[in-house]
């Protein structure tokens, strides 16, 4: 009688490992953006994912390491925004627009992680000051090359150019009030890119001698 060979094949997750980590990645930024840290639960990232909760544990540990890794992918993934920029503000903040279009979970953790944290330190502060401190120096080298005014505040340009980019996407209902569009529809992205160019145009036009002085 012949002898049948079985074969144990590998499970699937260990077939492609980093193909699995990349998904229950992307199933917790779902899970955390829509339900909180609070909220988020690990069976249900799993299920995402397409993967045992034994296989996530054995990638990320639990749920708190789970986060952290998330922020620590994404600010790698946002310091290639400055570097990759044009070096034009109008194309900047276009292209940096379309990102975050792409990006609509991440803009939703924040805001929770907004509401949880308040003024209390935050998951990955400190490398994430460090990235700031990286974006506002490439403001202040706009300023020196004649791109921006030299006279605005970085710090608070740095936020006005945040809200430009992240405002109609984490207020949908206003951005759906004032343009008649919801943030997902092309043609308001298209629009929206068009006045983000012509904004900083304006900008650059600007000069301090002209500027109107106000008591």
């Amino acid at each position: 009688m012949a002898t049948t060979v079985r074969i144990k094949r590998p499970a699937a997750g260990h077939r492609d490992p980093r193909g699995t980590q990349d998904r229950i990645l992307a199933a917790a930024l779902a899970e955390f953006s829509a339900e909180g840290f609070a909220g988020a639960r690990v069976a249900r990232i799993a299920r995402r994912a397409r993967v045992n909760k034994r296989m996530l544990y054995h990638y990320f540990g639990n749920k708190e390491d789970l986060f952290r890794e998330i922020f620590d992918r994404k600010l790698q993934e946002r310091a290639g925004w400055v570097t990759t920029a044009p070096a034009d503000l109008g194309d900047s903040l276009s292209y940096w627009f379309e990102m975050a279009c792409e990006d609509s979970d991440w803009i939703r953790l924040i805001q929770w992680e907004a509401l949880a944290a308040g003024q209390e330190p935050v998951v990955r502060e400190r490398e994430r000051r460090e990235s700031l401190t990286r974006a506002l120096a490439d403001l202040r080298e706009r300023q020196g090359q004649g791109l921006l005014p030299e006279d605005l505040d970085v710090g608070h340009l740095f936020l006005a150019i945040m809200g430009l980019l992240a405002y109609p996407l984490a207020f949908p209902q206003m951005t759906r009030m004032v343009t008649g569009r919801g943030p997902e529809d092309p043609e308001f992205r298209k629009q929206r890119a068009e006045f983000l160019r012509r904004f900083a145009a304006t900008l650059h036009a600007r000069r301090p001698e002209t500027a109107e002085v106000r008591p």
